[in-house]
């Protein structure tokens, strides 16, 4: 498989808007404040509304590094747009969603923005969020898979909110789509049994435990040449060049130049 990333930086995947819960929030803001304690920096979609303006401006308060990734098109239209009806439950929520420098990069589309995220941290991070969080979740842990990258992939299921993630990887397993030893490519933190208890909750010093107990050189990827000239089957961890390191990125690119030509493609066939 191929070498675990050495970065610190960590991808937080999470939705850009607020929920209605006010542990939603809290959530965010307590991995906003670990990250930054923990000198990891932040790399997330770039947003300023919702869940990504909460741990965003967390990190910031707390002197943390802060790198938002954002398509182009997106950018233009000024950022990313609020999708839910939640709204600011406590003071603390308010003034992390104030104006704040948070740096971005541009990008040029939305498979580019994956890339870019993927490429810059050695974990991800999961909070509630909706088609979009499901989406970015599930394609870091099939890229787990694939052998393409070997990073953790966390979910912090405040309010149980992604036991019907879970129950869906297990009824995976169960009809025999998801080798039972891959569950395990996907780890949930639940917090405590009672929901009384989640709002007091550090769950962000709990997202920094289970990055660091992740075992790397326990999971079982396919073993196939994911690139031409690039065989990430056999790397033995911790001792893989940075050319072999970047055969995994270069399979990443070889997959968003591939998905470019299908999408353009279809659009000129009108089946877009």
């Amino acid at each position: 498989m191929v070498a675990p990333s050495n970065s610190l930086a960590v991808a937080v995947y999470c939705a850009a808007s607020l929920g209605k819960q006010n542990v939603f929030q809290l959530a965010a803001l307590s991995l906003g404040h670990a990250l930054a304690e923990a000198k990891r920096p932040l790399v997330y979609g770039g947003g300023k509304c919702g869940i990504m303006g909460i741990i965003s401006g967390a990190v910031i308060d707390e002197g943390g590094q802060v790198t938002g990734v954002i398509p182009y098109a997106i950018h233009a239209a000024g950022g990313e747009m609020d999708k839910g009806n939640g709204v600011p439950k406590t003071e603390s929520v308010a003034e992390a969603l104030q104006e704040k420098r948070r740096g971005q990069v541009i990008v040029d589309s939305m498979h580019e923005r994956k890339i870019e995220m993927a490429k810059r941290v050695g974990a991800f991070v999961g909070l509630p969020g909706g088609y979009g969080t499901f989406e970015e979740v599930l394609e870091v842990i099939t890229w787990n898979q694939l052998n393409i990258h070997n990073k953790p992939v966390i979910l912090l299921n405040v309010l149980s909110y992604y036991n019907p993630l879970r129950e869906l990887i297990r009824n995976g397993v169960r009809e025999g789509f998801i080798q039972p030893h891959n569950e395990k490519l996907c780890v949930f933190v639940d917090g405590p049994a009672d929901h009384k208890d989640h709002e007091s909750f550090n769950w962000g010093q709990a997202a920094i435990d289970a990055i660091a107990a992740w075992q790397h050189d326990k999971i079982q990827t396919l073993p196939f040449h994911w690139t031409k000239d690039t065989d990430t089957s056999a790397i033995p961890n911790g001792k893989a060049s940075i050319k072999e390191m970047n055969g995994g990125l270069y399979g990443l690119k070889v997959t968003n130049a591939w998905l470019k030509r299908v999408w353009h493609a279809r659009s000129r066939s009108g089946r877009i």
